[in-house]
């Protein structure tokens, strides 16, 4: 009993300990995904021992090992439980010309069941539509949205890569770019409120490290990086939105945010998973969007399932940049800045490449 427990014991720490090596492989890397899951089987493991060993000086240090992975695997996922102190303050006194709602959905190119997401998209009415992995048969359903939301970036493509912007709100500078692979677009433009006011938005979706599709987390990586240091240089309001192929909590992400000053209003409300959507033990959350502190939240919630592998997520912020200026993220420090430039540097790619709308 106690051999076995040794090995599940060293097999738990090796998992937790792994992803602190900066190694982008696709192995390591993908370990930064299921915290949750990994922090409820120390729970479990733990209690196991107590429950089934004798207490030893070996039994002990075996219980010490998990509770340590216990702790350090809730030290990440912390932030996105209602434990934490919101990053996003509520808004208040809310101007519906200077609200900007969005829905952000990963469709699953072979999906068929647009009617799911056509319908979600009538009762929400969001200002904003994204959509990722769409390709033409996707385009060919959607565009009856066109007369509702007649702003639109399209582009659609057979490799997962596809993406859709629709819009009831106009569009303006808009660019689609591949800032690191060929085949990986991305979209850019100012999206103008009914009240005036222009804000620079970002849509992503990097491809992910997996055995199936870069071995690296390397090109991901990269394309975070460089969004987060063109918007960090700027004085508009941002939003990024996308489906990062990262989960909230990874060390990437994390970078991200701290070069790029956004914030997530998912911090202190909760994890909001939207992956997974068929297999409810493996959930994290996939789907992101950060802003710049110009804003406060209204809402933000994980929609019904449309049939894909990920769920949709719905936003809507108001922008009152007067009144945010406690609002404040996470700092790089000089590692986390030298880390950057060991990314960029790999794949030969910089800030200047990242499309920059309404750039004053």
């Amino acid at each position: 009993m106690i051999a076995l427990f040794a090995v599940l014991s060293a097999i738990l720490l090796a998992l937790t300990l792994l992803p602190l090596w900066k190694h982008p492989h696709w192995v390591v890397r993908v370990l930064d995904f299921p915290r949750l899951q990994l922090a409820i089987l120390a729970l479990l493991l733990g209690l196991a021992e107590l429950y089934w060993l004798p207490i030893t000086p070996f039994s002990t240090l075996l219980i010490a090992s998990s509770l340590f992975c216990l702790v350090w695997q809730a030290r990440w996922i912390a932030p996105y439980t209602r434990l934490w102190k919101i990053e996003v303050r509520a808004a208040r006194d809310i101007q519906e010309d200077r609200c900007l709602s969005i829905i952000t959905s990963n469709v699953l190119t072979p999906n068929r069941k647009a009617e799911r997401l056509i319908h979600l998209v009538k009762e929400r009415k969001p200002d904003i539509l994204v959509t990722l992995e769409s390709d033409q048969w996707w385009q060919d359903q959607l565009d009856i949205l066109e007369s509702e939301m007649p702003h639109t970036l399209k582009c659609p493509l057979d490799n997962l890569y596809g993406m859709h912007v629709y819009s009831r709100l106009p569009l303006e500078d808009t660019e689609i770019s591949y800032l690191v692979e060929d085949s990986i677009p991305s979209m850019h433009g100012l999206v103008r409120l009914r009240s005036g006011e222009g804000i620079r938005v970002h849509f992503l979706h990097p491809s992910p490290p997996s055995p199936t599709e870069n071995e690296e987390s390397a090109e991901r990586d990269a394309e975070l990086v460089i969004v987060a240091r063109s918007v960090a240089k700027r004085r508009q309001p941002v939003i990024v939105t996308g489906d990062l192929n990262d989960v909230a909590w990874s060390r990437t992400t994390r970078l991200f945010r701290k070069l790029s000053h956004l914030l997530d209003p998912r911090i202190g409300r909760g994890m909001f998973n939207t992956f997974h959507a068929k297999w409810p033990f493996l959930r994290w959350p996939l789907d992101h969007i950060f802003h710049s502190e110009h804003f406060s939240i209204v809402h933000i919630e994980r929609l019904p399932t449309i049939g894909s592998d990920h769920f949709p997520l719905y936003t809507r912020l108001l922008f009152t940049p007067q009144h945010n200026g406690d609002q404040e993220g996470i700092d790089a420090d000089k590692e986390d800045k030298e880390f950057a430039d060991d990314i960029e540097d790999d794949q030969s790619v910089g800030r200047e490449q990242v499309p920059t709308p309404g750039r004053r």
